[in-house]
């Protein structure tokens, strides 16, 4: 009887491009305001370091832990998403993020940052997988696109305050930094909160049939998809694909440090910055920009064969900064190239795994998927261990380059032709 009630429910009306774009707009904003607390975090380094003399590696243990907790809960934080909507997680983890910069405003010992970090990273996970899955349910028929918008809203959201963090820290400390950041970006968030809502059934478009896109007709729980072995296929490329790109976001004022051309002026496309500025701003930028590029060609070409270019670019791109990085110029322009060959993960992944596994659990389905990063997370300071001891970068740059290579040519190879096989089995 229960079914048959279910079956015969009148759905939603549709509702117009505008809202949808409008749902969108607002999880866009909500992702700006979590990004510095990923990407702001690399001008925060030498500054503790020099404050409280503790040696690099075990500083970045605060990034690698804020990563793992931004990651690893955000499948529990979608599960309460699909149950209970996007409003209450997102109000909560605009103050968990505002709590965690606060702790880092008095931290005085290296398990305060860490502390910091982890709370930081729970509140910001929840923003950002609640915003992904929403943008992957209102857009079924452009679904690496608008995960592509989505997650650039992180990518490229502290690009604003690349100049203003780091002139804030010079004049005032980047204890206070943390503070007046931590808490501003927090409230905008907690405000955001109130206007986001999932889409109810009828509201949203059918897909229109797209022979490069392989889209399932079946929707997975999140317990079958765990028992998926082209699930764990997935899994292993992210790790892989992600922990270079991670690498190069913890590391970028260092690596310009230890390669001595932080400091120099660079003059491109009519402005002059220092080496490091100028990176860390075009590189927001870039890989804010390549996500909803990426996943837009994904749309079209499909998810596999854009994967393909990507991550060989991204192989390469690694590959020429280890070449030619020591250069201030080269150093802009190359760190550039690999920011915009590895953001694309953001948008092409979770939208494989919703084509692969359908919409209805897509956030916690994506979350799952989305703890790969937390898992490519740990081989950051895996990295630094791997500088400090042996003084130097190379074999760092060589194995992050053949990780892309290698997920490069799995994408073409293995995943595409699997999941066609995957998604011909399913059935309504």
């Amino acid at each position: 009887m229960t079914d048959m009630v279910q079956a015969t429910a009148p759905t939603a009306a549709r509702v117009s491009d505008t809202y949808r774009w409008a749902q969108l707009a607002v999880g866009v904003a909500a992702m700006v305001m979590i990004a510095n607390y990923q990407y702001g975090w690399t001008f925060f380094v030498p500054d503790i370091q020099k404050k409280f003399g503790w040696d690099r590696a075990s500083i970045q243990w605060a990034f690698t832990l804020f990563v793992l907790f931004e990651t690893w809960l955000v499948p529990v934080e979608g599960w309460f998403v699909d149950k209970y909507g996007p409003r209450l997680v997102v109000l909560i983890g605009g103050v968990l993020c505002a709590v965690g910069w606060a702790i880092n405003a008095q931290a005085t010992t290296l398990n305060g940052y860490y502390l910091g970090m982890i709370v930081a990273g729970i509140g910001a996970g929840g923003v950002y997988g609640t915003c992904v899955g929403n943008a992957l349910k209102w857009f079924p028929d452009k679904r690496g696109l608008a995960a592509g918008i989505t997650a650039a809203g992180f990518g490229a959201g502290s690009a604003l305050t690349v100049a203003p963090i780091q002139a804030m820290i010079k004049d005032s400390g980047f204890q206070t930094t943390f503070l007046y950041f931590g808490l501003g970006q927090g409230i905008i968030i907690c405000v955001l909160a109130f206007f986001l809502l999932a889409p109810k059934p009828g509201q949203v478009p059918n897909v229109v049939p797209n022979a490069n896109l392989q889209q399932t007709r079946r929707n997975y729980q999140p317990t079958e998809v765990l028992r998926q072995p082209i699930f764990w296929l997935m899994y292993f490329m992210f790790v892989i694909v992600g922990a270079g790109g991670l690498m190069v976001t913890a590391n970028l004022k260092p690596i310009a440090v230890d390669w001595k051309v932080d400091a120099i002026p660079v003059t491109l496309i009519g402005m002059t910055m220092t080496a490091v500025t100028f990176a860390a701003t075009i590189d927001r930028v870039l890989n804010g920009l390549t996500r909803p590029f990426f996943g837009w060609i994904s749309d079209m070409i499909g998810r596999e064969n854009t994967m393909f270019i990507a991550f060989g670019m991204e192989g390469v791109g690694i590959w020429m900064l280890y070449l030619w990085g020591h250069d201030p110029i080269w150093f802009v322009i190359l760190s550039g190239l690999v920011f915009f060959a590895w953001g694309e993960i953001y948008s092409l992944f979770p939208s494989t795994c919703t084509d692969t596994f359908g919409a209805k659990f897509a956030t916690t389905n994506a979350g799952l998927l989305y703890t790969a990063k937390g898992t490519a997370a740990l081989l950051v300071p895996l990295a630094n261990y791997v500088q400090q001891t042996s003084g130097h970068w190379d074999s760092v740059f060589i194995l992050a380059a053949g990780a892309n290579i290698l997920a490069s040519l799995l994408a073409i190879a293995v995943l595409k032709p699997w999941r066609k096989v995957v998604v011909a089995k399913s059935t309504v």
